[in-house]
């Protein structure tokens, strides 16, 4: 067999590799504080500084440029960008060539989409809220309602997840030590993460100022960097109607996006599952609460 046999035939280009090729070719080592070096062969920038920058991998980048890797999320997307200095038409280009939203002036989305709408209108018998990447809470379904409390009153700060656990008074949900340390650690790195995406959202980037500058809990796990995720966890919730629920927590992103959208289920036949067909009749009532206890966002734990 010939060696040109041996090459397999030709792999289809693609526009979206082609295009991170050129840009790359045209982004010279020393504009973004990398040194030239010896022996290049190429004016640009190779993969492998292309992903440093970005902050990926070099497989992944290799991927995306021979047309293997085919649906980058909008994350993926900006920080090429980034990497790559590309204007607004060029970054808009970018996403267009993706397949994916644009997000708008590098502000954080909070667009509820199809997909997503049809998953709370398709649950009517199980507790669904929807997150932007901040833990803004933007949409709920009723039984949510019911379950942590008419949102429609509040501000989108006294929706946000985060303000209200470090800076409320104790919510519906107990936390054990552990479930309490576990989630501070998620959720500060969730918004650490998100601040790096979204450098121009002047909402976000008070949130978290004002948190820093309020709650020395937030502003000690702020300075310390601490990596953590969320894990499908059983919190339980004191309703002040039906009593104790205790609930399977279930945290889904939305793929290609930032939304996520938190699930809240029991075992058929169970007590809590029950309790949850009996608020779903009570429906939104105002109810007499412990002094203690606030309606709205109720964290996953």
């Amino acid at each position: 067999m010939s060696a040109q046999g041996d090459k397999g035939p030709p792999r289809r280009e693609n526009d979206l590799g082609k295009a991170l090729r050129r840009w790359r070719d045209r982004v010279p080592p020393a504009a973004v504080g990398l040194r030239a070096g010896r022996g290049r062969r190429t004016p640009g920038l190779r993969r492998e500084e292309l992903a440093l920058l970005a902050g990926m991998s070099v497989e992944y980048v290799i991927r995306l440029e021979q047309g293997r890797a085919t649906s980058p999320s909008a994350q993926v997307l900006g920080a090429l960008a980034r990497a790559l200095r590309l204007s607004r038409a060029e970054r808009a280009h970018l996403f267009a060539l993706a397949g994916q939203p644009e997000p708008a002036d590098g502000r954080l989305p909070g667009r509820l989409t199809p997909g997503v709408q049809r998953l709370l209108d398709q649950m009517p018998g199980t507790p669904v809220g929807v997150y932007d990447a901040a833990w803004t809470l933007i949409a709920s379904n009723r039984l949510h309602a019911a379950l942590t409390g008419d949102p429609s009153p509040l501000t989108a700060r006294e929706r946000n997840l985060a303000w209200q656990h470090f800076t409320g008074p104790p919510g519906l949900v107990r936390h054990t030590p552990d479930q309490r340390s576990r989630f501070e650690t998620a959720v500060v790195f969730d918004l650490r993460s998100v601040s790096a995406r979204y450098p121009a959202d002047p909402v976000l980037h008070r949130l978290v100022s004002d948190l820093r500058g309020t709650s020395p809990r937030f502003a000690a796990l702020w300075e310390a960097h601490e990596v953590g995720g969320h894990t499908p966890h059983t919190k339980t919730i004191h309703h002040p109607g039906v009593g104790p629920l205790h609930l399977d927590c279930d945290i889904l992103t939305e793929p290609g996006g930032d939304l996520r959208v938190v699930i809240l289920t029991a075992p058929p036949g169970s007590e809590t599952a029950g309790r949850l067909e009996l608020l779903d009749v009570i429906g939104i009532q105002r109810m007499t609460e412990p002094p203690h206890s606030r309606p709205g966002v109720t964290p996953p734990s």
